[in-house]
C-alpha cells in the first residue's frame, strides 16, 4: 500500500464527508493505493455515525473509536499502529489541512529520501491569540530540539516513512514533538514543506491557552527525558552531591571555628544560635533528598510501564 492517511478527530461531523471525498479525489487522480484511518477521540456528536456510513460506501475507510476523549497523541499512536502504507500522512479533520498537498509530501518521502516531512503553514488564518503563542512556542522548540529547519512543529499535516511511526512512542501530548521524537530515534533526515492553510469551515477551534502552557511543559519534559531519562542520577545525584558537599563543608567550618575558640578560652554563643548552622543543615537535607530522587528515578526508569493503554470501543 502506498499511503495511509491518519485523521484524528473530535466533534467534526460536518467536515468528515467533504474531507473523505477530497482525499479520495486526490488518491484516485494520482493512482495511489491507500487507506484512510479515522480515529474518533471520544466525540460527543455524530462523528462516528458519519464514519460508519463512509465505511459502508468505501472499503478504504478504517476507523477506531475511543470510549472517551484521550487527546491527539493517543489518537495518533493508535492510528500509527494500524497504518500499513509505505508513507503515513497525518492531517486534522477540520479541513484546514489540504489533501492536495499529499502527492508532494509522498514524493518527498519516497523519491527524495526524507524520513519525515512537516508542513509549514506560512500564511495562517488563525486569530492572533493563537498565532503569537505559536510563533513563540516554535522558536523555543527549534532551540531546544536542535531541529532548526522547522518553522511549525505543531502543524497537523505531516508525512512519515512507515519505519518512523512504527519506532516512536507518542503519548501524553507529545504529538507536537514528533520530529524531536523521530530525531532521538535516529531518523535525522527531517524536511519541511510550505503548505496551504485554509480558514476553518465548520465548528470551532479546540485551541485554548492551556494548550500553549502545556506545550512548553511537554517540551521541557521531553528535553529532560532525552538527556537524562535513562540516567536521572546523573542530574539529581550531581545536584544533590554539590548541595550536600556545601552543607558538609559549612558544618565542618562552623565546628572547627567553635573548637578553635574553645581552645583559646573563647566560649561565645552556641552553634544553634547562628543562622549559618541551620543553613548548613538545610543544605545537607536538600542534598540528601536530591540524591534520593535520582536514585528513585533510576529505579523507575528501569521499569517499562504500559503508558499507551486506551479503551477502544469499536473498530472498523
Amino acid at each position: 500500500m502506498d499511503i495511509s492517511v491518519v485523521v484524528p478527530l473530535f466533534n467534526e461531523e460536518e467536515s468528515l464527508p467533504e474531507l473523505h471525498a477530497w482525499i479520495c479525489r486526490v488518491m484516485q487522480a494520482n493512482n495511489f493505493s491507500y487507506e484512510i484511518i479515522f480515529v474518533n477521540d471520544g466525540s460527543t456528536d455524530h462523528s462516528w455515525d458519519v464514519i460508519e456510513e463512509l465505511s459502508k460506501k468505501d472499503s478504504n475507510v478504517k476507523a477506531i473509536k475511543f470510549r472517551r476523549n484521550y487527546g491527539k497523541s493517543p489518537a495518533l499512536y493508535c492510528g500509527f499502529k494500524k497504518a500499513q502504507g509505505d508513507v503515513v500522512i497525518t492531517m486534522d479533520a477540520d479541513l484546514q489541512d489540504s489533501p492536495d498537498e499529499i502527492p508532494a509530501l509522498y514524493h518527498m518521502i519516497k523519491d527524495e529520501g526524507y524520513d519525515l516531512v512537516s508542513g509549514y503553514k506560512q500564511k495562517r488564518y488563525d486569530p492572533l491569540s493563537k498565532t503569537i503563542p505559536t510563533k513563540l512556542f516554535n522558536a523555543t522548540a527549534r532551540k531546544i530540539s536542535g531541529i532548526h529547519n522547522l518553522h511549525d512543529f505543531n502543524c497537523g499535516l505531516k508525512a512519515y516513512r512507515r519505519d518512523v511511526v512504527k519506532n516512536i512512542e507518542v503519548y501524553g501530548e507529545m504529538h507536537r514533538y514528533i520530529p524531536y521524537l523521530a530525531k532521538n530515534a535516529g531518523f535525522t533526515k527531517i524536511g519541511e514543506k510550505v503548505v496551504h492553510h485554509q480558514a476553518r469551515k465548520y465548528g470551532h477551534s479546540k485551541f485554548g491557552i492551556n494548550r500553549f502552557f502545556n506545550g512548553y511543559l511537554d517540551l521541557l519534559t521531553l528535553w529532560f527525558l532525552t538527556n537524562f531519562g535513562k540516567k536521572p542520577m546523573h542530574v539529581f545525584g550531581f545536584i544533590g552531591s554539590i548541595i550536600f558537599f556545601i552543607g558538609f563543608l559549612s558544618l565542618c567550618w562552623l565546628f572547627g571555628e567553635k573548637i578553635y575558640n574553645l581552645c583559646n578560652g573563647v566560649y561565645g554563643d552556641l552553634l544553634s544560635e547562628h543562622a549559618s548552622f541551620y543553613v548548613a543543615l538545610t543544605a545537607l537535607v536538600l542534598g540528601s533528598q536530591f540524591f534520593l530522587a535520582g536514585f528513585l528515578g533510576d529505579l523507575i526508569s528501569r521499569q517499562n510501564p504500559n503508558r499507551n493503554d486506551y479503551q477502544i470501543e469499536k473498530e472498523i
